[in-house]
């Protein structure tokens, strides 16, 4: 807490304002109202470095009663708190607005119908509630937020989301959106494009609107492009480009394009932390910005772009069949540590809470690229089974809060990995993926306290959950393409826009019955690995067959 400063209007209110530095530095503003008058019993003494009071307030309640109290915020002013008080809930009845929040989250959770245990339905729902707790919108009721510089701005529609964890959710949670709550997106991509207009650059992880640069690689422009090629059109589309091209070639802070245009990866004696993990995840972006230039008839930009998502090439070692650093000669990093887990901002090194065993499978866009350069399918199957195999002591990988949930090297409990297991697929193994989803579910997954791997990190987590109980997964998720995986549930309906329905039922599925016989879609037998996100849209009928064989 930097400042505060707090004013007693009267006995039952209580207004303030303060500025504190939790990521980033942000102002907030509140009002506090009871229902009973109150009195300052005791100021208490402040601990060293302490800003704001601490009072115990007294109340005269008679035997029976009780105290109610609400609070509002706003990071504008304190007019901006009170407007929203005495919209959102002026009076003082309980159980009317205990009944409407239940109202609200109830009719958001029952546009999906799960039938499973009731373990099931705890962690399906639970993670419902995970994904849709942000991103939140931080406008003011009358559309005024406070963004860059501090500066207030308005949002015509009202809607300035922020929260934005995109390095996360960049993954599996927007595309979800993209299903779920569809009714979002547009004003999700306008306060992208709102961001941009502050900074010069699409946001790389926003809070209380403002940037704060934890991350790596510019994943606003996927969750853009998808929504785009989805079909998406409450944004200026044009514009919208502009600002995905401008951040892919102005350098600002973890993008310096001058230095990856010119050696084609980002050299580790130049970048001297996460380089290589810059360069893979960069070069996905790059491919996300190619495809939308071909859509808009962007011939140069997309050829451009396209060789730019071939950068990963330059950084995967033929030798160790692995990614490694180079420094600016060409030279590969050595010695090289291969399993050893690095942070920039814990203990440094070419990796972002991962390793070369886990960030060498970070190639969404071009999987037949990375099996060409593993030797073939069979290579790159044998290559997935020992990543899985692995094992390593601390003393080899060190430590990173982060990195969870392992199997072998590949770390569940973080999102580097999320799209591992699906590779399989291409490799004609999908019975791997199979069994490797339902021991993911039953070890990573669990309906207690502590029954999640990871941080769940803005609903990431989730977001795969829910995807994988479905029997599918976004693992290039930029343009609608899913990967078939394996349903853990006997029966998914998503209740969709225009009262459509899209259902998932999964025959004769059981703790042995875990592998895929056959899949219809429509009563069509499937005869691909993927479906479309139009297949889902359109409505109809995904059917498994399950078996205990392979």
């Amino acid at each position: 807490v930097l400042s505060a400063e707090m004013q007693q209007h009267d006995k039952k209110t209580i207004t303030g304002h303060n500025e504190t530095q939790v990521w980033v530095r942000r102002h907030f503003f509140y009002v506090i109202q009871f229902d009973k008058a109150y009195t300052v019993k005791e100021i208490l003494p402040p601990h060293p470095g302490e800003k704001a009071k601490r009072l115990i307030l007294e109340f005269d309640l008679k035997k029976g009663e009780t105290l109610q109290a609400k609070v509002a915020i706003s990071g504008v002013g304190i007019d901006g708190a009170k407007a929203s008080m005495e919209k959102e809930n002026p009076g003082w009845n309980f159980r009317k607005i205990q009944n409407e929040t239940y109202t609200k989250w109830n009719n958001l959770l029952k546009r999906v119908d799960v039938k499973g245990t009731s373990a099931q339905k705890v962690n399906f729902y639970t993670s419902m509630y995970h994904l849709c707790v942000q991103p939140n919108n931080v406008a003011d009721t009358d559309g005024r937020y406070r963004g860059a510089n501090d500066s207030v701005s308005v949002a015509p529609s009202g809607e300035y989301y922020s929260t934005f964890s995109l390095w996360d959710t960049y993954r599996a949670a927007h595309p979800l959106y993209t299903i779920l709550t569809p009714e979002k997106v547009d004003g999700m991509i306008n306060s992208m494009l709102g961001h941009f207009k502050a900074y010069g650059y699409l946001p790389i992880w926003t809070l209380w609107g403002k940037e704060n640069h934890c991350m790596i690689g510019n994943h606003s422009i996927p969750v853009i492009v998808d929504a785009f090629l989805k079909g998406f059109t409450g944004f200026n589309q044009e514009m919208a480009f502009q600002a995905i091209r401008e951040s892919s070639t102005a350098n600002h802070p973890n993008s310096d394009w001058e230095t990856y245009e010119k050696y084609g990866y980002y050299p580790f004696d130049i970048i001297q932390s996460e380089s290589v993990s810059k360069t893979l995840e960069n070069a996905y972006d790059d491919y996300c910005v190619a495809q939308m230039a071909k859509a808009l008839g962007k011939s140069d930009d997309y050829k451009h772009f396209s060789k730019r998502a071939n950068s990963y090439i330059n950084l995967f070692d033929p030798a160790t069949k692995l990614m490694r650093g180079k420094d600016s000669k060409g030279n590969w990093r050595s010695p090289f540590q291969p399993v050893r887990l690095f942070h920039a901002g814990e203990v440094g090194g070419d990796f972002t809470e991962g390793n070369s065993w886990q960030y060498t499978w970070h190639v969404q866009q071009d999987i037949a690229g990375l099996t060409k350069l593993m030797g073939g399918k069979e290579a790159f199957a044998s290559r997935l089974d020992s990543l899985f195999k692995k094992q390593a002591g601390t003393h080899e990988m060190g430590e990173v809060v982060d990195v969870t949930g392992l199997i072998g090297q590949y770390a569940h409990g973080n999102e580097p990995s999320h799209h591992i297991i699906y590779l399989y697929n291409y490799a004609g193994r999908s019975w791997r993926t199979q069994e490797l989803v339902r021991e993911i579910f039953d070890n990573f997954y669990l309906p207690k306290p502590n029954g999640l791997c990871g941080n769940d990190d803005c609903g990431q987590m989730s977001a795969w959950y829910i995807f994988s109980a479905m029997g599918f997964y976004p693992l290039n998720p930029c343009g609608g393409e899913y990967v078939i995986g394996a349903p853990q549930m006997p029966k998914i309906s998503l209740r969709l826009p225009g009262n459509k329905t899209f259902t998932i039922k999964a025959n004769n599925l059981s703790l042995t019955n875990k592998y895929v016989k056959s899949i219809s879609l429509n009563g069509r037998l499937l005869d691909s690995f993927t479906i479309h996100h139009s297949d889902i849209m359109n409505g109809g009928l995904l059917e498994f067959n399950m078996t205990n064989k392979i």
